[in-house]
């Protein structure tokens, strides 16, 4: 592929001896990767759900590597299910470092369109609270879509400025990504329409919003928080630079050293920014003629002190539900503490994560686990409270076969057909007409449907359909 001579002059002073070995990893073709939803299937279970034989990624527990020719993984129904996302295997490696566990208060700053997002809501498990914030509402509405399928419970989205969201959340959060707009020289042999933007707007551009986003990011991290800083780029303006720069900033932030997981991993370099901080050598960088993915730099920082507040008690709205509606939520699975977090905005009602604090005044996108609509005298479930069931939480599931026709047709949205034997298999015999069923791939929730004798009246929602 074409490369601009000013940046493959830069990388050969980086690089040196080593710069060929770089230029011939661009005349190889870049991998697919995805990534298991941690919530709903382990490795293990996946490789027994032998949809085809896929490598592992060495450094990532729960990445693949697979072939989009053998495996159209975007119109299988295990995607539909939330069962992975599809990702660039470098690209899985934040999330991955930063070591989120259940109740931690997370924030993703720069989410859009959601792949680290879902595998940091995985990691919490339900517990805690992720904010998931992109400054683009239009880029947000991925994040929606994403979050949803994958049955996340517990994730404020908003669309905001880093500057306003600090403004609610100083000191709230012990585990912060920025993963920043950068110039994406390491995307330039999987995207390389990159190249036009980084001719026209170079690094310092992106340099400058990267200075300009990680100190209100640090103003909203937690005393012995961690925030894990990455780009997709090799310029070490915006790599170890940007790391220098932040560390003069804030004297209580500390390097963590993440350089020990995998091989193939190079250290980070400050002495190519002049820096004389040898702890950036603890920052990481993926170079693409040593792994077998694109380029990426990370670096984690550890706070050791904060002058900030914590917060701890949840801001909930409380509404009274009717006596039909509480009956509803039981019965799928919602639990008494769960109730005492909803909220209801217009007719449109939410669980709220536990522990937010008051966000009004923000621009919020979804405010928790969207669970349906008020409807006169009925209450209508929605497509991520669907998503967010497990077959044993549901009151009602009917379980298809990956291989029966009927997962693509209701997929499609169409009504489908069930035998007299399989509603009583399925305790599908007891239902009402007209009653709210879950249907589900192979145990996996997919959608809601409508029971009416032997028919089932599609629910799935119109803007997820295949096509």
């Amino acid at each position: 592929m074409s490369l601009p001579e000013s940046f493959l002059s830069k990388i050969k002073n980086l690089l040196g001896e080593d710069y060929d070995n770089f230029l011939e990893s661009y005349n190889k073709s870049p991998l697919q990767g995805l990534r298991l939803n941690r919530i709903k299937v382990s490795p293990d279970e996946w490789e027994g759900l032998s949809v085809v034989k896929m490598d592992k990624i060495p450094w990532i527990d729960n990445g693949y590597y697979f072939d989009a020719g053998i495996f159209a993984a975007t119109r299988h129904p295990y995607y539909y299910a939330g069962l992975y996302y599809i990702q660039e295997p470098s690209a899985q490696t934040p999330a991955n470092v930063l070591q989120v566990k259940p109740g931690d208060r997370v924030l993703d700053l720069c989410a859009a369109p959601g792949g680290k997002s879902t595998e940091l809501a995985a990691k919490l498990d339900g517990q805690g609270v992720l904010v998931s914030n992109d400054i683009s509402a239009t880029r947000a509405k991925a994040l929606l879509k994403n979050l949803g399928v994958f049955g996340i419970k517990n994730a404020l989205i908003t669309s905001e400025t880093p500057r306003n969201l600090s403004n609610v959340f100083k000191g709230y959060f012990n585990k912060i990504l920025v993963d920043a707009p950068c110039s994406g020289e390491g995307m330039f042999r999987k995207e390389p329409a990159i190249i036009k933007n980084w001719e026209q707007y170079g690094t310092g551009y992106y340099n400058d919003l990267q200075k300009d986003i990680l100190p209100n990011a640090v103003n909203m991290l937690a005393e012995d928080g961690y925030l894990l800083y990455s780009t997709c780029t090799f310029s070490p303006d915006e790599n170890e630079g940007t790391i220098d720069y932040i560390l003069t900033m804030f004297p209580e932030l500390e390097v963590v050293s993440i350089n020990e997981g995998y091989e193939g991993f190079d250290n980070g370099h400050p002495e190519w920014v002049g820096s004389e901080r040898e702890e950036i050598k603890g920052a990481v960088r993926i170079w693409p003629h040593r792994m077998e993915g694109e380029g990426h730099f990370l670096c984690l920082l550890h706070k050791k002190m904060s002058s900030f507040p914590q917060y701890f008690d949840t801001h909930v709205k409380n509404i009274k539900l009717t006596k039909e509606e509480e009956a509803f939520l039981k019965s799928w699975g919602l639990k008494d503490d769960e109730l005492t977090r909803l909220e209801l905005h217009g007719d449109k009602l939410y669980l709220i994560p536990e522990g937010l604090p008051d966000v009004s005044g923000l621009r919020i996108l979804r405010n928790g686990l969207y669970i349906g609509d008020r409807k006169k005298g009925r209450f209508e479930p929605s497509q991520p409270f669907a998503m967010s069931r497990t077959k044993a939480e549901s009151k009602y599931f009917l379980d298809l076969d990956v291989e029966d026709d009927r997962v693509i047709k209701y997929l499609k949205c169409e009504t489908i057909e069930v035998t007299k034997d399989e509603l009583v298999k399925n305790g599908l015999d007891k239902a009402e007409k007209g009653e709210f069923i879950l249907i589900g791939v192979n145990g996996f929730p997919l959608g809601f449907g409508k029971l009416s004798g032997t028919t089932v009246k599609n629910k799935y929602f119109a803007g997820w359909r295949m096509m």
